[in-house]
């Protein structure tokens, strides 16, 4: 297996139903814009709440790595 070198980028992905809803939609949309993304990692986890106290929104702050292209 080759070496590789990573760019590292940092997003955040929202939802209003679930974590992991958050991080695929965070993603999906890196994808299109990102090639060779290898990894990810959580690195928060946050969310905001309505009037009620209810959970209103998910929010997950994410690192990418993609590898640089030689």
């Amino acid at each position: 297996m080759p070496d590789h070198v990573y760019s590292v980028s940092e997003i955040v992905g929202s939802s209003r139903n679930t974590i992991e809803d958050a991080i695929n939609s965070a993603l999906a949309r890196a994808r299109k814009t990102l090639r060779n993304l290898d990894w990810f990692e959580v690195t928060e986890i946050r969310g905001s709440l309505d009037a009620d106290g209810a959970i209103e929104q998910y929010q997950v702050a994410l690192k990418l790595g993609f590898r640089m292209e030689d």
